[in-house]
């Protein structure tokens, strides 16, 4: 693709422990002695980190220049010395860390600059070591795992924060999530970001777990957990744009320096402070960020974030050549012998690259080494439906079955040349949406208060019948289902369309849902959607048909068919509120059995009949739908 990249060396920058000795390595071009400016680190174990008597330690680091990227400062410090009195300094345990610039001519410090490299961190703008190291140790089950091949990926998106308060308890809910029916979980950002409630779409560091969830050995044993129980893992990625404090948009611009190194302006440049991959250490820096979370962490991928705002074009600097780079250094890798092996399943290389670039999402898939993408057809085709906007399903049945989307693409030429599947991703509901139960109608939760702020209401779940057409067409459909956080069992929240309410209000999940009527009917209709899923090759390879009729539109039905060679599946929804009779001619004669129905352990099945060449008549259920497989 475009000029080569490289793996920085993480021995060499950030922080490592050798003992009680502490090592440090920050890259500041153009910060340097020629230009009267020093750095300096600050250390101080977390036990002391709010007391007033206890001052960090300050310690200055060395100047050099790094061949490859220029002015780089370094330097030890020694637990062993140098102890405030009544401190807990030398103990085992974190410790915390800031860089700070001083500047010439009385000019103030430039303090409180976190690692860029930090592979923890604490709270506020403060890296974080661990002494001694705390590594995890892998399970020995970690070795036999395989990333499933994309067309069996069945996604669940939540958020450690709202899902379950962190990474420790969400393990406990990993064998809810295998037996639900799901084997993918895609995690929204875990790195460091400034606020305590945040959604993680600003980031101000790349290379460790946020504080506020937990720490790298826990979402390492959580992925491995994970694993065990079938679970692939994607971490959701922000790589075009920065929150205030990433170092290197903090430091530079205190500095006042008129460029860059690292920042500037590119792609579309929507949100935070963009990245400049016109430079090559920025394109160094996240090839290394993605082998990191690869190789330490074991994750299957990633779902990059806002690929307009790093987007150059196929052939450019920017996401299509980081793709292109990620997933030739999954391919280069031995399909046996190591972790990485988990890649090589089914005859590709089943790296999960999914994009969102949901302007041209068909485009990217075409454009780039992703595999999958995300796409807002389906959703806002089955919103205008569910608010009434729209009568017609004739877009939300197209989009459905991914009109107009590849199945595989060939990228490069010649010898280079790699055919990769791809598809896309549907939903109804993700972090950016309202729940769609809310399309259906909203209410006040606030009974003592007749006016409160719009931001605090929620769906109706007395129509959560309602949303069960809905979710038998996303699960039996083509792509890549996802289901957001409690949206099995009807969860409920609305979200501001844009401004900070949507990031900084905590939502957590209402398991509490999950045991009412309607939590109770809608978790056994998905775990019975995702069963047929998995049973029935046709629903993942082969063809698929939206039956585009008039008739059926009337009636307030959407039809479409799934099939593999011999195997062949009807699916029939039902979006209004009267049942609806009507027929359908099935491409062969004979008894065609009503899938849905059996999951769900109904004795009595609609099975058709079918003649040959003629319609069969059937009755779809009001808010409702069924699956005739031959």
């Amino acid at each position: 693709m475009g000029v080569p990249v490289n793996l920085i060396p993480l021995t060499t920058f950030g922080a490592q422990v050798t003992g009680q000795e502490l090592t440090f390595g920050l890259l500041l071009p153009w910060v340097t002695p020629a230009n009267g400016q020093s750095v300096s680190v600050k250390v101080i174990h977390e036990n002391d980190q709010f007391l007033q008597r206890v001052p960090p330690v300050a310690s200055p680091l060395n100047h050099s220049v790094d061949p490859t990227y220029g002015d780089y400062w370094s330097g030890t410090v020694d637990l062993t010395t140098g102890a405030p009195p009544g401190s807990s300094w030398g103990q085992n345990g974190r410790y915390l860390y800031r860089f700070c610039i001083s500047r010439p001519g009385g000019a103030p410090d430039i303090d409180w600059i976190a690692d860029p490299f930090a592979q923890a961190y604490g709270a506020g703008k403060i890296s974080a070591i661990s002494v001694p190291p705390n590594p995890y140790t892998w399970s020995a089950a970690e070795a036999n795992w395989r990333t499933p091949v994309l067309s069996d990926l069945v996604v669940y998106e939540l958020n450690l924060a709202e899902f379950a308060h962190g990474i420790d308890q969400a393990m406990s809910r990993i064998p809810y999530l295998a037996d639900l029916g799901v084997n993918c979980i895609e995690i929204m950002p875990v790195t460091d970001v400034d606020p305590e409630v945040d959604w993680g779409y600003l980031p101000d560091g790349y290379f460790g777990v946020d504080e506020r969830l937990g720490d790298a050995a826990q979402l390492q044993q959580f992925i491995d957990l994970a694993h065990q129980h079938g679970l692939a893992v994607v971490l959701d990625v922000v790589y075009g744009h920065t929150g205030n404090n990433f170092p290197y948009y903090y430091a530079y611009q205190q500095l006042g320096y008129a460029s860059n190194p690292f920042m500037g302006s590119f792609g579309a440049h929507q949100f935070g402070n963009s990245i400049n991959y016109q430079l090559q250490f920025p394109r160094d820096y996240f090839y290394t960020a993605n082998n990191y979370w690869l190789d330490q962490f074991h994750v299957d991928g990633f779902r990059y974030d806002d690929v307009p705002d790093f987007w150059d074009g196929p052939t450019g600097v920017g996401y299509a050549d980081l793709a292109y780079e990620t997933y030739q250094l999954a391919a280069a890798k031995s399909p046996g012998g190591s972790y990485w092996a988990r890649f090589f399943n089914g005859g590709q290389v089943n790296l999960i690259q999914c994009a969102e670039k949901l302007d041209d999402p068909v485009g990217i898939l075409y454009q780039s080494f992703s595999n999958c993408c995300w796409q807002d057809g389906t959703l806002a085709a089955a919103s205008d439906l569910a608010a009434g906007r729209v009568s017609d399903p004739g877009t939300f049945g197209l989009d459905l079955v991914l009109s107009g989307y590849p199945d595989q693409v060939t990228q490069g030429s010649g010898a280079g040349a790699t055919t990769m599947p791809k598809t896309a991703v549907q939903y109804l509901e993700n972090h950016d949406h309202l729940r769609f139960l809310c399309n259906f109608g909203t209410i006040n939760p606030d009974t003592s208060n007749p006016q409160p702020d719009p931001i605090f209401f929620e769906g109706d779940r007395s129509l959560w019948y309602k949303l069960q057409p809905y979710l038998i067409a996303l699960l039996t459909a083509p792509g890549i289902p996802l289901l957001f956080q409690g949206q099995e069992f009807g969860e409920n929240y609305t979200l501001p369309l844009q401004g900070i309410g949507r990031t900084l209000l905590l939502r957590p999940v209402r398991w509490d849902y999950f045991y009412d009527t309607a939590g109770q009917f809608l978790v056994h209709l998905v775990r019975a959607l995702l069963q047929i899923r998995r049973s029935l090759p046709q629903f993942t390879a082969g063809s698929q048909y939206f039956y585009n009729d008039a008739a059926y539109a009337a009636q307030h039905l959407v039809l479409f068919s799934r099939g593999t060679g011999s195997q062949f599946s009807l699916i029939a929804v039902n979006l209004g509120d009267t049942d609806a009779l009507t027929s359908f001619t099935f491409p062969q004669a004979g008894l065609y059995q009503e899938q849905l129905a059996r999951a769900l352990g109904d004795a009595n099945p609609q099975d058709l009949t079918a003649a040959s060449g003629a319609p069969t008549a059937f009755r779809v259920p009001s808010n409702y739908g069924g699956v005739w497989t031959a």
